[in-house]
């Protein structure tokens, strides 16, 4: 499996009163890096409005290690552990300056058809996108 590396910088738009990262910002960001993720293996937007298939998130749980504050450049890593039948999982951490880890989550998606409405088999393209072809 391949694991994928985004650097973010946090900006003043993370915060919130206490002056660390929200907690719902979390999760988008931990969205910002799974789609430079498959857009970088060639499964970006265009691609979804075409084949009318495209990611979903079923489940997700996260857990908030340490503050995230302004002006940290993080590193968030994404990395397919799982897929079998029809949802896989996907494990992101992001990783403080020091190394150390401020906050992990295991996410639980699928290949969703726009047409059906239903979950389907990961395709040969799929795979790849998400690193497990």
């Amino acid at each position: 499996m391949t694991a994928y590396d985004y650097k973010l910088l946090i900006r003043e738009s993370h915060l919130d009163t206490f002056g660390h990262v929200n907690n719902a910002v979390y999760l988008t960001l931990f969205e910002e890096a799974r789609w430079e993720f498959i857009s970088q293996n060639g499964y970006g937007l265009k691609k979804i409005q075409t084949s009318k298939q495209g990611p979903v998130i079923l489940d997700v749980t996260i857990k908030f290690l340490k503050e995230l504050r302004l002006r940290e450049e993080i590193i968030i890593r994404s990395e397919t552990v799982n897929y079998q039948g029809k949802a896989g999982q996907i494990k992101q951490v992001m990783l403080k300056p020091d190394g150390s880890m401020a906050c992990e989550a295991l996410f639980t998606f699928g290949l969703f058809d726009l047409v059906a409405r239903r979950l389907i088999d990961p395709t040969d393209e799929w795979k790849k996108a998400v690193g497990i072809a």
